[in-house]
């Protein structure tokens, strides 16, 4: 059965926990265990599917950050192939 989509209140308080969640572990060096408190309450406060798009969301754009700050290296190929 599905569930209905998250009015407008729900949505802001959904986003306003995921930004807390994502600065705190911006000022940590995304340490985890530094941020539960916020982790915990992103989770009770966005419906499931949320939390994993956003999850995904923050690590591709951290990165994208990365890719150009530092640039990209190509890894090595197989040695010896030919």
């Amino acid at each position: 059965m599905a569930t209905a989509a998250p009015n407008s209140a729900e949505r802001k308080t959904c986003w306003d926990a995921r930004d807390l969640l994502w600065k705190c572990l911006d000022d940590n060096h995304d340490n985890v265990s530094a941020c539960q408190k916020f982790h915990n309450e992103f989770e009770a406060k966005c419906p499931a599917q949320w939390v994993k798009y956003f999850t995904k969301r923050r690590d591709f754009l951290k990165y994208k950050e990365k890719m150009e700050t530092e640039g990209f290296t190509p890894a090595d190929g197989p040695q010896g192939a030919s």
